[in-house]
């Protein structure tokens, strides 16, 4: 929204074709157009998945647009190849982390892999198109596997985050808070957050933001959501559309994930907070999290050091003050919406210029 938006701005007509997530009418109220896309995010059907590519292709000889812009696997993927039908058109595609064909060890995940390489090596191989990674070992990954072009590769880390919307406050009195905000997904270190939680027990109030993820495999089902909450090991607060009000009654934000990501989201809006961060030291959270001064790292599944960061930050309310503290000056001066928002808008401008000079 920040990118269409600033492109509205800048005199363009916008219109944004999204799977609908009940929020159409929100996107139009901007003066956006909005078309719904048909498309299923629950693994791969040939007959769906090309029913999406057709689509996309009426889609964009309806709209004749001059340039598209893509993002999540899918997009990336169906939209690129209906693009062809744009003579001239300029398409950028955005890659927000490897997702779960190529960061899972699931026999699925490691047969869908080489198909998953060819369609990219592909379609990113589009005649007038830049591909966006959020952080570089993403990007050196699909030069070395040829599925990009090393100078049709940009790097623009992470989405970006409003640090005017998100903003530091004093921690709530009180029991201190460990939040942990997500999909509620088991990859996400859901069951080791869990863990942690049983074992501090009394020090803290271990809290979980966010909903399941039916589209995908690896979703935590409600009941055991559910089971946890009434257990009391941990509170499950559900889907919260007021983050900024979430991070300020917490003290401590945890992710540890266990699959790299292009920059989490929730990571650059917790050092937006001023909130101190946990994180496994994995592609994308080592982005954000700089290990003894905003955060502490720790190796992926490693219960141990899981326990003992949390811990330690609970014991020292000044460390957690220093690191938040930290984490707001390098979402200020690193990861701003609008350093990102520029960045793209500047590449729109210079894949449009190509165009016009050719």
């Amino acid at each position: 929204m920040p990118v269409a938006l600033a492109a509205k701005r800048a005199g363009a007509e916008v219109t944004v074709v999204a799977g609908d997530s009940g929020q159409g009418a929100a996107i139009r109220a901007h003066g956006l157009g909005f078309v719904r896309l048909p498309i299923s995010r629950k693994g791969m059907n040939p007959l769906v998945d090309f029913w999406t590519t057709v689509f996309l292709m009426g889609v964009y000889r309806e709209l004749r647009p001059d340039l598209v812009h893509h993002s999540t696997p899918k997009a990336v993927l169906y939209g690129t190849f209906a693009s062809r039908v744009l003579k001239g058109a300029a398409v950028v595609n955005t890659i927000s982390g490897l997702g779960y064909v190529f960061s899972s060890s699931d026999l699925r995940a490691r047969l869908a892999r080489p198909l998953l390489r060819t369609m990219y090596g592909v379609a990113l191989r589009h005649p007038r198109s830049r591909t966006i990674f959020q952080n570089a070992d993403d990007l050196n990954d699909f030069v070395r596997l040829r599925m990009v072009r090393p100078d049709d590769a940009v790097l623009v880390r992470g989405s970006g985050v409003d640090c005017e919307r998100f903003r530091p406050s004093p921690e709530p009195p009180g029991q201190p808070v460990v939040l942990l905000a997500s999909r509620m997904l088991w990859d996400k270190g859901l069951s080791e957050f869990v863990t942690v939680a049983r074992e501090l027990k009394g020090k803290a109030r271990f809290v979980l933001v966010g909903a399941p993820d039916p589209g995908n495999p690896k979703s935590v089902l409600t009941s055991q959501l559910e089971a946890w909450a009434d257990e009391g090991a941990v509170e499950w607060w559900k889907q919260r559309d007021n983050m900024p009000e979430v991070f300020a009654q917490s003290s401590i934000v945890v992710l540890p994930t266990v699959y790299g990501e292009g920059v989490p989201k929730v990571l650059l809006e917790a050092a937006a907070a001023g909130r101190p961060i946990v994180a496994t030291a994995v592609r994308g959270c080592i982005e954000i999290v700089k290990d003894g001064v905003n955060g502490i790292l720790v190796p992926k599944g490693s219960l141990i050091n899981l326990t003992a960061a949390i811990e330690r930050l609970l014991d020292h309310p000044e460390l957690r003050l220093a690191y938040g503290n930290a984490g707001r000056e390098i979402a200020l001066s690193e990861f701003s919406e609008e350093s990102v928002v520029t960045r793209t808008l500047a590449l729109y401008q210079d894949l449009l210029m190509s165009k016009r000079l050719q």
